[in-house]
């Protein structure tokens, strides 16, 4: 095996964690960077020594804000200082962890500060992958109750293909170590549904009495949906976790 160093931004968060964890095993020297650790991708602290030497840099931090304007400052700001460092470091792979639909979510500020992200990777001249994921299946209990209202759940019936995290971190996994494609690449969990669809049945199973009524007026946190926006439009990469799979390994209650 030919053993790389790779570094990782947002290395102990959801994701990251996950990632550095499958590449250990592997064999690979890992640097798991995150503000915990004294690496700071906005500031910019700490990341000439984290990605000293680095083969590979892959980039799944998160801006921790839900105003779209710092949200913007944040990919703009990290992802600068990241091209930056990574040019310094000779990194031959810049690996970016973006989200399906993040040019097709006008008015969605968290979409807007990922394509932010993702353009910079693209002009900065370095070989880049772009990974854009569907949802995760983590935050299916959040996108419920952040669309409660009345005890009653309403959002759209956009189609929607949630993945794990787990097998969101494989693919990252698989990607780091390819040659970049320059450009981009999309994966999402192997069932397409129907947003409420799934919502209800998530919420089913973890025995939650919620009622979940399709709204075709519903937003996506302030951006506009379409039966598309949501999912890959093309090839794709799949995971290998449906709903039941990744409901079954969870530690919460189940119906």
């Amino acid at each position: 095996m030919d053993r790389k160093k790779i570094t990782i931004i947002g290395g102990t968060g959801l994701v990251g964690a996950k990632l550095a964890r499958l590449l250990a095993v592997a064999g690979h020297e890992v640097v798991a960077a995150s503000p915990g650790t004294g690496v700071n991708s906005v500031t910019g602290l700490g990341l000439d020594e984290a990605l000293a030497g680095a083969d590979i840099l892959v980039d799944v931090s998160n801006a921790m804000s839900f105003d779209p304007a710092e949200v913007r400052a944040f990919f703009d700001a990290s992802g600068r200082n990241l091209i930056r460092a990574a040019a310094a470091a000779g990194v031959k792979h810049h690996v970016v962890l973006s989200i399906v639909g993040a040019d097709r979510m006008p008015g969605n500020g968290y979409f807007d500060g990922k394509l932010i992200q993702e353009r910079i990777a693209a002009g900065s001249g370095l070989p880049y992958t772009i990974v854009r994921s569907a949802q995760f299946f983590e935050f299916l209990a959040a996108i419920a109750d952040g669309y409660t209202a009345d005890g009653v759940v309403r959002v759209s019936g956009a189609q929607f293909q949630p993945i794990a995290a787990d097998d969101v971190a494989a693919n990252l996994a698989s990607i780091a170590l390819e040659a970049p494609v320059n450009g981009i690449v999309e994966i999402a969990g192997p069932e397409r549904r129907p947003f409420d669809l799934i919502i209800g049945r998530y919420l089913k199973m973890r025995g939650d009495a919620r009622r979940v009524e399709r709204d075709p007026d519903a937003d996506y946190f302030g951006g506009r949906v379409d039966d598309l926006s949501l999912v890959p439009l093309g090839l794709h990469r799949q995971g290998k976790q449906d709903l039941t799979t990744w409901m079954s390994a969870q530690a919460i209650p189940t119906a």
